[in-house]
Parts: structure tokens; sequence; C-alpha cells
């Protein structure tokens, strides 16, 4: 029996606080129960929670609440799932919202050193392409997936998760810790001691997996009765790495289906996610692109020392030679980090000949028309 969970998207979350959450906790209260094999359709917000709408310019992102970033649809709370058995969410489709956006902002996204101020692109999606006023010429193929979706973590996780992110940022490490500010619910437990939607984690989340398109099934195993599921952060396309920071972020509807496999999880150990597809996660032509121009990246810095097997390295050479390639066609290093971030996929093509391990960035040409 289908079910459906309905929001005003004219509403931030937090007048509708029994609709969805912004923070991880085993204690929000679920929305709707379903049995398994039943289908939901549950709306969604897009990642800024509304603040991003047509007419925003640049300059109006740094006046926005970055705390209340991707709110999240639910819990559903699945009938029978208990601690150690393994939750499959299948994606039965993804209705997507007309608008959509990217930006980036001073302080985020992979290459935040190198652009300090705003920059924003404003989408007009139909149910092939999403274009831009901003970007003419360039039209992306709709490859429309929820970058984040996960289950409940239970109390001995929120705690682990919680101590383990804050040895890391001890170490200066990028850390968003728990936070009250802006937190839904705005109950203290939650608030205090929620974890922060940003990352990903055991119970999936912030994944942002391009892959996980209609047809895929999300294995994640359940840590709480009733799995607690949630959703959010759709998305109309991205390029492998996401690397500004953001996306084609829109709100959407997506249906899914659940199953339960009984005691799998804690049976075969497993502890993260894993996906799956029956079918090519995208047209062939996109998925495995016939035309496409790709720069290398390897660990050598700009003042030419050599690194050993830095991937992180690597990936931040091929992405910046992939914009250098762009801007010779004559688009701006902020138009070029865009296309880069929606369109480009970044492959690990060798991690073993040491010490220049290779990542390759992949342009497909086909985005460019007219």
């Amino acid at each position: 029996m289908a079910k459906t969970i309905e929001i005003d998207r004219a509403k931030p979350l937090r007048d509708e606080p029994g609709k969805g959450h912004n923070r991880w906790h085993p204690d929000i209260p679920p929305v709707v129960e379903i049995d398994p094999m039943d289908e939901v359709t549950i709306e969604t917000r897009d990642s800024s929670d509304g603040q991003i709408r047509s007419g925003i310019v640049a300059s109006d992102l740094l006046k926005m609440n970055p705390r209340v970033v991707h709110p999240l649809t639910g819990p559903v709370f699945v009938k029978g799932a208990m601690p150690g058995d393994l939750l499959e969410v299948e994606h039965l489709e993804i209705v997507h919202q007309r608008h959509a956006w990217t930006r980036f902002v001073p302080g985020l996204g992979f290459l935040h050193d190198l652009f300090d101020h705003p920059y924003l692109v404003h989408w007009d999606l139909d149910k092939e392409w999403a274009t831009s006023a901003s970007l003419p010429g360039v039209r992306i193929p709709n490859g429309a997936f929820m970058g984040t979706e996960g289950v409940a973590p239970s109390r001995e996780q929120l705690a682990h998760w919680a101590k383990r992110e804050a040895e890391l940022k001890a170490r200066g490490g990028v850390v968003f810790p728990p936070d009250r500010d802006s937190a839904v619910p705005a109950t203290e437990a939650i608030a205090a001691h929620g974890l922060r939607t940003i990352p990903p984690r055991e119970n999936c989340g912030n994944a942002d997996v391009k892959q996980m398109t209609v047809g895929s099934r999300l294995l994640v195993p359940v840590n709480v009765e009733g799995a607690l599921y949630s959703v959010g952060d759709g998305h109309f396309a991205q390029g492998d790495s996401e690397c500004c920071g953001t996306a084609i972020e829109m709100g959407a509807a997506v249906t899914v289906r659940f199953r339960l496999y009984r005691g799998e999880a804690a049976r075969r150990k497993i502890v993260w996610p894993r996906f799956a597809h029956p079918e090519y996660f995208a047209p062939a032509r996109w998925a495995v692109p016939r035309n496409f121009i790709a720069t290398m990246g390897m660990p050598v810095r700009e003042d030419g020392t050599n690194e050993s097997g830095d991937i992180t390295l690597a990936t931040r050479n091929a992405v910046i030679t992939m914009i250098e390639l762009l801007q010779e066609r004559g688009w701006s290093r902020e138009q070029a980090y865009v296309i880069c971030s929606v369109a480009v996929d970044l492959r690990v093509s060798n991690i073993v000949d040491m010490p220049n391990v290779v990542v390759s960035a992949l342009l497909p040409e086909e985005i460019f028309h007219g």
C-alpha cells in the first residue's frame, strides 16, 4: 500500500518540525509507519531549506543560515526492522521541481582556498535537461538522485561518532560538531547532541553518490527499531566529486520501497552502506561518455615538490587543470568550477605506480551545444 509524506515547500523545516529534521538522533519520532514491501512517496526540500530561490543573487548567499542545510523528510518507521537487520531501499521514482541551483561560498568546496567569494547559478529543469542563462550553450542531462538518505544511529553510535569527530577536530580536522542553533527538532536532548547531516557516516547520510538513480538499491545496516529512514537533498545531476560543494540542487519527491533482510547485517558483519543498480545508472552515452576530454593529476605541488601517493593532491591538480582547460575555451574560472562540479567525473586511474598516482577528470563534450 502506497503512502505519502507531503510538505509545504513555502515553509522552512522549522515551521513543519513534525515532517522532518536536520540532525541525526535516535529519538526523533517517525512521521509514518509502513510495512516492508510497501511504497512511500516522500516530498523533500532543497538542501538550502528553501533559502535559495529564483531572484536570489550571489551576494545574498553570505546572509543565509548555513546551519539549516540538508533538511530531511522523515523518519519512516519500517515495521519489524530491528538492530542487526539489513535494510534495502529501492528507488522507484524521483520527480524534480522546476527550479534548481548550484553555488559555492567562501570556506567550502574542494578548492575553497582558490575561490574566496560567493557564486551562484540558477537552473531551469525540464524532464531531460538542466539549462542556465549563466552557462549559455551548456545543458546537463537528467541524472536525478537523492544526495542524503539514511537511517537513525543508535545511542551507542551517536556517542561514538561524536567522540571520534571531536578527536578529529582536536587534531585540526574539519568537523561540524553538534550545534543547538537552528536544530530541528529543537528539543534540548536532540538539539544538544544530534549530529549534523553534512558528513556521511555508517548510517549513510550525505554520501552524494550519483549512481543511486532510479532503479538503484541502497543497503544499510539497521541500528534502531523501525530503522527510522529519512531522505532529502535531491540532485538533478552531479559530477563524481561535487567539487565546488554543491550539485544541481533541487526539491524533489522520491518514491521508495523497503525490503528487510533479517539479521543479515549482524550475521555478515556489515557496517558500512552498500548500493547496487541492475541497469545502467544513466543512459550509456552519459554513464560511459563516448566523446570526452580528460585531464590528469599527479601528486606534484606547485613549487615542484613531489609527494608519494597523495591522492588528494593528484585530485586537486586534475580539477585545477580541467578548470584551466575550460578557461582556454572562454569560460570564466567560476563558470568552469561549476561545470566541474555538476558534469566532470573524477577517476582514480592509477594507485600503484609510486610516487605518482594518477587521478583523471573526464569532461563529456556533449554537454555543450549550440
